[in-house]
């Protein structure tokens, strides 16, 4: 997802949609570990879509802060 698409986003959906992300990353990993994952690109995909969020989330608390 693009970084315009979580900013729309509220704090609550993001929380939600970090926690699927993270579970999907788990998930992601132990196929790649077994060697069933398919598309390998989606690992580092998934990353950065939750660095994205962090970041936003981080953003967010600085301008409450402010």
């Amino acid at each position: 997802m693009k970084a315009t698409a979580f900013r729309e986003m509220s704090r609550d959906e993001l929380l939600v949609k970090l926690d699927e992300l993270q579970q999907a990353q788990f998930n992601l990993k132990f196929q790649h570990a077994t060697g069933q994952l398919d598309n390998t690109s989606q690992l580092p995909k998934n990353k950065k879509d939750m660095a994205r969020i962090l970041t936003i989330l981080s953003e967010m608390d600085k301008k409450a802060g402010a």
